[in-house]
């Protein structure tokens, strides 16, 4: 899973840098999934060093908060039917890739409690 999450984490990074880029650099606001996607940089390299139990636990809630987050943002403008500009696709990129990235975290938890269940038996 950090190798997950390390992707995961570009894919944040090429938004945010690519929102910033695109809106003309003029809100630093837009680098948002570029943070999330260090976030989850980091915990996918840290788990690569060893460590990988306590770095996926807490990736998963970055990618947690990285679902919420946005989701907020998103609802509102689908809701007030006003123009969808560069932050509602900025946002609902991100909601989508962190949701998926949480989706797959809960996934490997899952996958990984039945193992342990079946090798007890």
């Amino acid at each position: 899973m950090s190798r997950t999450a390390i992707g995961f984490g570009i894919a944040l990074i090429v938004v945010g840098l690519g929102s910033y880029v695109a809106g003309g650099a003029s809100s630093v606001t837009a680098l948002i999934p570029a943070i999330f996607g260090l976030a989850l940089v980091g915990l996918g390299w840290w788990g690569t060093r060893g460590s990988e139990k306590t770095a996926m636990h807490i990736a998963t809630v970055v990618g947690l908060v990285g679902t919420l987050a946005p989701l907020s943002r998103v609802i509102p403008s689908l809701t007030g039917g006003g123009e969808l500009g560069l932050a509602f696709w900025s946002n609902a990129v991100m909601l989508v890739i962190s949701g998926a990235f949480f989706a797959l975290c809960v996934k490997s938890f899952v996958d990984a409690r039945r193992a342990r269940a079946q090798a007890a038996k």
